[in-house]
C-alpha cells in the first residue's frame, strides 16, 4: 500500500463501507444507481476516491460469500448493517487489494487486524462452504448444482464473478461497425468486434463513452451481446409491424428500429411510464422515427386488444431473477427474490404476448436468467398449451443473421 493510500485510507475505508451498506440494505434500487447518487451527494470526493469506492464495493458484492466466511470466526457479537459492511470491506482489502494489517490500522480499522490477516492468508478456499467458495447465496448455489452439476456450477460461478466487458451496439441507421471502430480508436477508445454479434463492439476498459462525439451523434448504444442477439432473433424486416413487449428503457427497441430501416410500425410498451419516457431522447439521438411507445397497466391492458393478431414479430424479454446478469449486477444475488411469483408473471406475459402475433408471425421469449424453470419450463408449458406455435432453432435463425454459435446451442429453439 503506497503513502497516498495510507493518507486517505481512513476516509476511503469509511466511504466504501458506507456505500456498501447502502446497497446491501436498499431493496429497490440497483447498485449502479445507488453509487451514482452517493457520488452526486459528495461532489467533494476526488476521482481516485470515487474509483476506489466503486471498485471496492463491486469487489465486495462479487465476493461477499467468501468474505463473510473468512471474517465470521472473528466476530464475537451480532453486527448491525454498518458494522457488517465495514468488516466486509476490510476483509476484501486484505484479500484482493493487497492491504496489510498495518494499513488497516492506519486507516482506522477497530478490529483485530492481525488475526484477520492470518485467516485471509492461510485459510484455503477449498475449506469454505460450497456456496461461499463460489460466492453465491445458498439457494442459487443449490439450483446451479442441480441444473449443471457441481463442476460446471463452479466454472459458471467463476465467470459470473468477473466484471463484464463494455458492450457497444452499432447504430446501423447512421454507420457500420468498421467505421465506428475506426472513429473510436482515433479518439482513444479502441474496441474489438464481438465474438457473435455482427453489429457489436466490446472493450474491457470502462470510460466516459457517453461523453464522446460518437455517442452524441447517435452512432452507438451500450448493449450487451446477449441482448443484441435477442433482437436479431426477431428477424425484424422493413415495413413490418413489430412489438417490443417488455421494452423498459428501449435498448432492444432501438435495435429493432435499425433492423426495420426506420420503416413499418414499431411498438414499445412497458408497465413503467418513467422508463419509456427515457426512450424518447434515445430514439431522437439514434434517428429512429418508426417507433411509438405506450405504457400499459399490465399484460392484460385493454389497450392491447386493438393490436391482437397484427404483429409480424413480438419480442418478450420477461422480468426475471436476473441470474444471468451477475457480472454487471452482482448486488441482485444477495437480494430476496420471489421466484414463484416471477414464474407466474412470465407465463402470463408470454400468454398475453402470443395473442398479438399474426398467423405465420414470430414470438421470441427470453429472460436474463440462467435457470431452466424461468426459460425452458415456461416455454415448454406454453407450447404444450398452444400447438399452433412451433419451435425454430435459435442457431438456424442467427445463422441467417450472420451469427455462428458453438455446437449444441439453440437446437431446441433456445439460445
Amino acid at each position: 500500500m503506497n503513502a497516498p493510500e495510507i493518507r486517505h485510507g481512513r476516509s476511503r475505508l469509511n466511504q466504501a463501507s458506507e456505500l456498501l451498506q447502502s446497497i446491501l440494505t436498499e431493496t429497490r434500487s440497483p447498485a449502479d444507481h445507488i453509487i451514482d447518487q452517493y457520488f452526486r451527494n459528495r461532489r467533494q470526493m476526488g476521482s481516485k476516491d470515487r474509483a476506489f469506492a466503486a471498485e471496492t464495493v463491486y469487489g465486495c458484492l462479487r465476493r461477499k460469500g467468501e468474505l463473510q466466511a473468512l471474517m465470521a470466526p472473528y466476530l464475537s457479537v451480532e453486527l448491525d448493517d454498518q458494522q457488517r459492511a465495514y468488516w466486509l470491506v476490510a476483509t476484501y482489502l486484505l484479500k484482493y487489494s493487497g492491504w496489510s494489517a498495518r494499513a488497516l490500522v492506519e486507516a482506522g480499522f477497530d478490529g483485530d487486524a492481525e488475526a484477520l490477516v492470518t485467516r485471509v492468508r492461510y485459510v484455503k478456499t477449498a475449506d469454505l462452504p460450497f456456496s461461499a467458495r463460489i460466492n453465491m447465496p445458498e439457494w442459487l448455489a443449490e439450483k446451479l448444482v442441480n441444473q449443471y452439476g457441481e463442476a460446471e456450477a463452479v466454472v459458471l460461478s467463476e465467470a459470473l464473478n468477473r466484471p463484464a466487458q463494455v458492450g457497444i451496439r452499432v447504430n446501423t441507421l447512421r454507420t457500420d461497425r468498421d467505421a465506428l471502430a475506426a472513429r473510436l480508436a482515433e479518439s482513444g477508445n479502441a474496441c474489438e468486434p464481438m465474438k457473435y454479434s455482427p453489429i457489436g463492439l466490446q472493450r474491457d476498459k470502462r470510460g466516459p463513452l457517453f461523453n464522446t462525439p460518437e455517442f452524441q451523434e447517435g452512432l452507438f448504444e451500450l448493449q450487451d451481446e446477449g441482448s443484441q442477439l435477442l433482437g436479431l432473433m426477431t428477424e425484424a424486416q422493413p415495413k413490418q409491424k413489430v412489438m417490443d413487449f417488455c421494452a423498459g428503457a428501449g435498448g432492444k427497441t432501438l435495435e429493432l428500429a435499425a433492423m426495420m430501416q426506420n420503416t413499418g410500425a414499431l411498438y414499445a410498451c412497458d408497465i413503467s411510464a418513467g422508463r419509456l419516457e427515457r426512450l424518447k431522447p434515445r430514439l431522437a439521438r439514434a434517428g429512429a422515427y418508426n417507433a411509438q411507445s405506450f405504457a400499459i397497466r399490465d399484460e392484460h391492458d385493454p389497450a392491447l386488444k386493438k393490436l391482437a393478431g397484427a404483429m409480424d414479430a413480438v419480442l418478450v424479454d420477461a422480468p426475471c431473477s436476473g441470474t444471468g446478469t451477475l457480472r454487471r449486477n452482482p448486488d441482485i444475488k444477495w437480494r430476496s427474490i420471489d421466484l414463484e411469483m416471477l414464474k407466474q408473471t412470465q407465463a402470463s406475459i408470454l400468454e398475453a404476448a402470443s395473442r398479438l402475433v399474426k398467423p405465420g408471425g414470430r414470438l421470441v421469449y427470453a429472460t436474463c436468467s440462467l435457470l431452466e424453470e424461468e426459460n425452458r419450463a415456461i416455454a415448454g408449458a406454453f407450447l404444450a398449451a398452444h400447438p399452433e406455435f412451433e419451435v425454430i432453432p435459435a442457431a438456424d435463425i442467427l445463422k441467417r443473421q450472420g451469427v455462428t454459435l458453438a455446437d449444441g446451442y439453440g437446437d431446441d429453439g433456445s439460445l
